[in-house]
């Protein structure tokens, strides 16, 4: 048994545009429906969404048949929590609210096994290893690992090139909506001003060697962001997606005369 390689990991690092949705139900169910329908990345959110790590592990198995990649958002910049998400198979993190380098130092940390971090080792009882089954899994591991940040609040728009630049860094991710609200735009995420740091982000970001992410639902905007560097972009949300396809069918039956 292999240690499954990271594909989203080598395909930023290529240069790729990856394009993917939300993941807030937290259903394998759901998640094994959005397997199949040509995304290439699932995002299972365990900041707003009520997912923990034993509905996340439930979905990474839902995702693991199909040729999508999963990744896994915690709730917080909290290396007890990386380590857990780890354990169970996520090769793939975002940490939200990230604001200064020390604070991304710290996460890249918490993803390595020493010397290179402060993981902690229990590869036993790991889905990660498959209960120590896969072959030296503990010293190939931190090779496979993607570290995502957000940049969400204008102190971390101020630091952005030296979160960008930490070692071991992957990737910055935007979100629109807590970085209006930081800027003083609540409820805004296009705001002009929003709209120009982030595209002025997506460049520092570029220009450290990184990959840019954003999460941006209209689909104009979204190529806009697309067009200006952005690598990988969330599209949609699956909450939204039902909702919407719902309210649509209810609205067009019930306004026929």
């Amino acid at each position: 048994m292999q240690l499954p390689a990271n594909t989203f990991k080598a395909a930023i690092r290529n240069g790729d545009t990856l394009i993917g949705c939300w993941l807030g139900f937290a259903s394998n169910n759901v998640a094994e429906a959005m397997a199949a329908s040509g995304f290439d990345w699932l995002l299972i959110d365990g900041e707003h969404a009520p997912n923990d790590p034993r509905s996340a592990i439930d979905q990474l198995r839902a995702l693991a048949p199909y040729p999508v990649h999963p990744l896994v958002r915690v709730v917080e910049a909290n290396v007890a929590l990386v380590k857990q998400y780890l354990d169970i198979g996520a090769q793939t993190l975002l940490i939200p609210m990230i604001d200064t380098p020390e604070q991304a130092a710290l996460m890249v940390s918490a993803t390595r096994y020493p010397p290179q971090g402060i993981r902690g080792i229990g590869a036993a009882l790991a889905r990660a290893s498959r209960w120590n089954q896969v072959p030296d899994y503990i010293n190939n591991a931190n090779d496979e690992i993607c570290v995502l940040v957000q940049a969400e609040t204008a102190l971390a728009m101020s630091n952005l090139q030296a979160i960008a630049e930490t070692e071991g860094v992957d990737g910055v991710f935007f979100g629109p909506a807590d970085l209006s609200a930081s800027m003083g735009y609540l409820g805004q995420p296009d705001h002009p001003a929003v709209r120009q740091a982030m595209l002025e982000g997506l460049q520092t970001v570029r220009s450290a060697g990184k990959a840019a992410g954003i999460m941006m639902t209209d689909r104009s905007l979204a190529k806009m962001y697309v067009d200006a560097g952005a690598q990988f972009v969330a599209v949609g949300i699956d909450t939204n997606l039902l909702v919407n396809a719902a309210t649509e069918l209810a609205s067009h039956f019930k306004t026929r005369p």
